[in-house]
């Protein structure tokens, strides 16, 4: 095994880390404005999400190996905007109707959740691996 092949698990974990950070900013981002009726696109929010996608690196005669995750790109959620009947809100149509980001708060924290729990497991991954470098080190050095 080439000696540039025995961190590979390290830098999979830390392409996950990085991920999943990105993916807890943007839905900080989504709960921040989840009641912002104006955006820079001049209608109400829409909420954002993260495409990820596997990253693979040649394996030499095995074909392809693992490298990871990377994100891919931010697409908005063409849901439905909500209305709202609030008739002195200053975005209010003619009938007193505001439409409101598609920002569902319940799911976002789920989603967030979800977010830190898989970061969690990249980070203990990580620390294992760390652990087990120590260990063979130990014994080597005997």
């Amino acid at each position: 095994m080439p000696f540039s092949n025995l961190f590979t698990a390290s830098a999979i974990s830390g392409t996950g880390l990085s991920a999943e950070r990105y993916r807890m900013e943007v839905i900080a981002n989504n709960i921040a404005n989840a009641n912002s009726t104006k955006s820079a696109n001049g209608g109400p929010f829409r909420r954002q999400d993260v495409v990820f996608e596997e990253v693979l690196r040649g394996a030499g005669d095995g074909g392809p190996g693992l490298g990871g995750v990377r994100v891919v790109e931010l697409v908005e959620d063409q849901s439905e905007l909500p209305l709202v009947h609030m008739p002195g809100h200053p975005d209010a149509d003619a009938d007193g109707y505001v439409r409101m980001p598609n920002v569902n708060l319940p799911i976002e924290m789920v989603n967030l959740l979800t977010a830190s729990r898989a970061y969690e497991a990249n980070l203990r991954a990580s620390q294992a691996f760390r652990t087990q470098n120590e260990q063979a080190l130990i014994l080597i050095r005997g």
